[in-house]
Formats: C-alpha cells, structure tokens, sequence
C-alpha cells in the first residue's frame, strides 16, 4: 500500500508538471523545430554522457573500496542497470536493483552498498546546487524556483553534515543507538536492526577522512560537467545559443526537480523547468520545448537501452525487482 501510496503521488507531480506546461506551447511549432534540427550533433553528446556513466562507476568503486576492491569495470554494468530501472520502472528502484547484483555478484550486503549510494545522491544534489549558484551572478535564476533551491541547500547541506559526522564518530553513533534501541526495540526486532545498522555505518566509512570527501565532491564534479557538456552538444543541433553557463543553471535546476516524485523516466518534473529556464533567458518557447524533450530523450534512451542489455545479461527478469525490495525490507542480506 505504501508503494502505491507513492507511485500514485509521483503520477500526480508529473501530471502537476505537465499541465503547468502544455497550455503555454503550440504543438506544431515544437513539431517544425523538431523536424528541422541536426540530430548529428547527439552522437557526440551521448559519447560525453557514457564517458560520465564511467566516472560515477569509478566514483562508487572508490566509495565501496573500503569493503571491497571491486575494479570499474565490473561495476560499470550496474551502473548501467541501476539507470534503467530508474527509467523504467517507478520509485526510483534502480539503486535497489544495482545493489541486489552486487550483493549477489560481490557478497556485499545491500544495507553497505546503499549506503554509498545514498553518499552518491548527497554529493550530486551538492553539485547541482554549486551550479546553480555559480551561475547565479551571470544568469539570475527564474524566481519561481528560487525557494525550492534554498530549502534543496540546507537539506543537502545538513544531510552532508549529519553522514560525515556519522562516519567519524562511530561509536558515538554506536552507543546513541544502543541506547534509544534498548529502550523502543524489543529484543526481537534488535537482532536484526543491530546488523543494519551496523552494515550501513559500514557503507559510510568512505566520508570518514576529508581526503576521501574531496575525492568524491572532486568526482561529482566532473561527472555533472560532463553532462552539462552534452546538454551543449545537443543545443546545436536546434537554431539557439545560451552560454555554458546557462546550461550549468538548467542542468541543476532539473536535476534538483527530478529529486521529487515522479512517473518513471522523470517526465514533467525534467522538461517543465528545463523549458522556462531556457525561456528566462530568451529561448522562444516552442523551441526551447523541442530542444528539451530532445534532450530528454538523449538522456534516457541510450542508458536505459545499454542497461537494459546488461540487466539481459545478468539473467535479470521483472520480478527481481521486487525481490530486491524484499530482500531490503526483510534484511535478508544479513541472514545469510
């Protein structure tokens, strides 16, 4: 009931995001600047986009090293997988999916392994934010969004705060939970949040050194440069030009917005504020909206098509998806 719960509330943000959209465009002008643009010009961004799928499966070897030294290209597949089943499937269970193969390729438990997925997601948002604020003094942002950016950059920002000092105090965190637990938990309960616990602390041992915490911000960065530069690639293929760091403002605020709820694939929470972005700047409307459904569709298509050949050759099928989620919500990684 809880997944349909938020399946039901992502449908209802895309839907938000849709109908904020669509009145303000007229659906032949999208169609003619469609059909006139040099689609050429993606290739050479979807080369750039998979050379930054490489980088973040490099980023998640060094955050996992401390538990295993799993080489990139092992882990390049599953960063492939977990895209896909973002993509395509609700509730963002992609990052389940590629921890449930790790666990079964590498014994790592999946209570670990998402712990430095969630370090990933932390130090993206902290990324997207430094762009939108880089930009900010060269490309004021659309007011409408200024709000949502601040409350993004404090959550962030004490999010960050609370996981580094969790990974250098841990057995502060130890004895606190020890505590509280002897006095909510019965003891049948605590045998296994004891392992969880012990397993997620586990995962986020990587944030414990501030070398380690460069390295992975350092990583971020140039993973999201690397997607900005693809949103310039497939820019010229349409008749418009905003600067570099225009894009940096527009691949920020996306991204924050796909952060919310959505329908699989992000569709509505991308594209609404990709187009006004574009039109605070003084993109024509129809044609900031062809530029960013074609955007989105070079997003998506390639990662989800290339992950799903190696969801295939995992021996995957749908219904591991939901024992993913079972074998999460039943810790059953730390029975066996």
């Amino acid at each position: 009931m809880k997944r349909y719960l938020q399946l039901l509330i992502g449908l209802a943000v895309s839907a938000f995001f849709i109908y904020w959209l669509l009145p303000g465009l007229h659906l032949p002008d999208v169609v003619a600047s469609l059909r006139t643009a040099n689609y050429w010009w993606i290739l050479p961004g979807v080369g750039v986009y998979f050379v930054g799928l490489w980088a973040r499966a490099w980023r998640w070897h060094y955050t996992l090293r401390h538990l295993k030294p799993i080489p990139v290209a092992t882990l390049y597949p599953l960063v492939c997988i977990g895209y896909f089943g973002n993509n395509i499937y609700p509730l963002r269970a992609g990052e389940i999916i590629r921890s449930y193969v790790l666990k079964r390729r590498q014994q790592i438990a999946i209570t670990s392994s998402l712990a430095t997925v969630l370090i990933e997601r932390v130090f993206d948002g902290l990324s997207m934010l430094l762009f939108v604020f880089l930009a900010l003094p060269f490309a004021p942002m659309p007011a409408q969004y200024r709000n949502l950016v601040i409350i993004l950059t404090l959550a962030m920002l004490a999010a960050t705060a609370f996981f580094v000092w969790m990974a250098m105090r841990p057995q502060r965190v130890a004895a606190f939970y020890t505590r509280v637990a002897g006095i909510l938990l019965p003891r049948r309960i605590r045998s296994r949040t004891d392992d969880l616990v012990e397993r997620f602390m586990a995962g986020l041992v990587s944030l414990g050194r501030g070398r380690d915490i460069l390295m992975i911000f350092a990583t971020s960065l140039v993973i999201w440069l690397l997607e900005t530069v693809k949103y310039w690639f497939v820019m010229h293929a349409f008749d418009f030009e905003v600067g570099f760091l225009v894009l940096m403002l527009m691949n920020g605020l996306v991204n924050l917005a796909t952060t919310l709820p959505s329908a699989p694939g992000y569709i509505g929470t991308f594209d609404t504020p990709g187009i006004e972005t574009l039109v605070a700047f003084g993109v024509e409307r129809n044609l900031a909206a062809s530029y960013t459904f074609t955007l989105h569709a070079a997003l998506w298509f390639p990662v989800t098509l290339v992950g799903a050949f190696y969801f295939w050759r995992e021996h995957l099928r749908w219904d591991d998806f939901a024992a993913a989620r079972r074998a999460l919500e039943h810790a059953e990684e730390s029975s066996r």
